[in-house]
């Protein structure tokens, strides 16, 4: 009967048919497979997207999360930027709070579409997410053989008319870095990275650092660093040039870097200042432990892993155990190889640290301050100081009586106690750090107790020094005695 009716149709209507019923045949079993594995709502929208691409003057561009194995950064920005864009008629959106960090984020949610206006056009941001499934590799440690898992491929769908081509790449696209640049600067926390336990080891093609990092909530500002007014004043005015001379530095052909060197006794307030300066650039933290490294290789792989805005912190350099002068390291060269073999030889050159600061692997990166502490200034090669490497000199110094209202003022309140004028003048005359005084300051919420407690630990602190100098005077009078005919 079927064959019947077949055979009277018209030999064009009967070559339709025959030629179509394979293709649906084929489209039904597509889609009866395909329907497992990609969600009706993304499938319609991809298909209702093309086809109004096809009817219109719109210009769809692709932003995905990856491009090949790396991380697309304009996807990352465009993430970031479209969460300011989430107002009170967005339907939905998503809001997360990342593992050490203190501020909440904001971004699309999948398939949401946000609207966006720059200059005189207007555009439509979309995210899709793309669900893959794939099988694993049989286990006996996971307890199964056969597994499948799934994983998320994301991008984003810009939309504009496509006379607005040009803008969009010039303008808009650059906009939207910068933009969110700002943004992610001011919901940042800092952090203090630190190496890891496996020291400079990079895994997986240098795709994990060697840094592990906490958050940094020291609350040291230049408005409570117990340190003279024009001393704070010189380098907050440093920094601000610093921050803004990136096309000068480029012009006369140096990194955009600057450093600083820390000297003074323990205590002065040398980890306080560097807190203080990262909190007044919003900089994080790298603190460099030279006696962990292998080598300069090691030194500049480390130097690649920091992130621009960063400032990298070499505290106690006179007490690394690296080799910081050239003269010492061709003395070494020169000697029998017994030596070479019995005496543990330094991990870190003063070539390699030289070049670390001011080389051709200084430029890699910007916006970086680089900062040395030492309490011995006296036992650094001169070829770390000169101006280029430390560009400037700090002296943290013993408490001085600026300093000592400071610290009344953070610890108790106040600079209005009687016993003030005493403690000032024993500060004056003392060499005692910020840190010393700041601990009896601590002892007690009541000035009185505190301030008497502080000048008592003065009093005996002097008259130790003042027996210590006899102690070294005796020996000299008895033998000049001992000399008299």
């Amino acid at each position: 009967m079927y064959s019947n009716t077949y055979n009277n149709l018209p030999s064009t209507t009967a070559l339709l048919f025959s030629t179509a019923a394979p293709v649906l045949a084929a489209a039904m079993l597509f889609w009866s497979i395909a329907k497992d594995y990609i969600p009706l709502h993304a499938f319609l929208h991809y298909f209702f997207s093309k086809l109004r691409l096809t009817f219109t003057n719109e210009t769809t561009l692709i932003i995905r999360e990856f491009d090949g194995l790396n991380k697309n950064q304009l996807f990352y920005a465009a993430e970031i930027y479209l969460g300011t864009l989430i107002n009170p008629s967005t339907k939905s959106f998503r809001a997360s709070l990342p593992e050490k960090e203190n501020k909440i984020n904001v971004s699309i949610e999948f398939n949401e579409e946000i609207k966006d206006t720059f200059r005189d056009f207007k555009l439509k941001w979309r995210m899709v997410i793309k669900t893959t499934t794939s099988s694993s590799s049989p286990n006996p440690a996971d307890g199964f053989f056969n597994s499948t898992r799934s994983s998320e491929v994301r991008h984003f769908e810009l939309t504009f008319h496509q006379k607005n081509k040009n803008k969009v790449f010039d303008e808009y696209l650059p906009y939207v870095l910068e933009r969110s640049k700002a943004v992610k600067e001011e919901k940042k926390t800092l952090k203090l990275h630190t190496l890891g336990s496996d020291g400079v080891i990079i895994m997986n093609g240098g795709r994990m650092g060697p840094w592990q990092s906490v958050n940094l909530d020291h609350p040291a500002n230049f408005e409570t660093l117990a340190m003279d007014r024009e001393m704070k004043d010189m380098i907050i005015n440093d920094l601000d040039m610093f921050l803004k001379r990136k096309g000068y530095y480029r012009k006369v052909g140096k990194a955009w870097k600057r450093g600083y060197l820390l000297y003074g006794p323990p205590g002065t307030g040398k980890s306080s200042l560097i807190a203080a300066i990262a909190n007044y650039l919003n900089f994080d933290v790298y603190d460099l432990e030279l006696t962990a490294l292998r080598s300069n290789s090691d030194l500049r792989k480390l130097l690649i892993t920091t992130a621009n805005r960063s400032i990298l912190v070499v505290e106690d350099i006179d007490a690394a155990s690296v080799d910081l002068s050239e003269r010492s390291t061709a003395a070494a060269a020169m000697a029998p190889l017994s030596y070479n073999q019995f005496n543990q030889m330094p991990k870190v050159t003063l070539s390699g640290l030289l070049n670390f600061i001011d080389g051709l692997w200084s430029s890699v990166g910007d916006e970086r301050i680089i900062i040395f502490t030492t309490n011995h200034v006296e036992k650094l090669d001169p070829a770390l100081l000169r101006p280029g490497r430390m560009d400037v000199h700090i002296h943290m110094s013993y408490c001085t009586p600026y300093g000592f209202k400071m610290l009344l003022t953070n610890y108790l309140g106040s600079t209005d106690h009687p016993l003030v004028l005493e403690a000032e003048a024993l500060v004056a005359s003392t060499k005692i750090t910020p840190a010393e005084v700041g601990e009896y300051l601590l002892k007690s919420d009541d000035p009185g107790i505190a301030l008497q407690g502080l000048i008592k630990f003065i009093e005996h602190k002097k008259e130790s020094e003042r027996y210590r100098n006899e102690d070294v005077k005796e020996p000299k009078t008895n033998l000049e005695s001992d000399q008299v005919p």
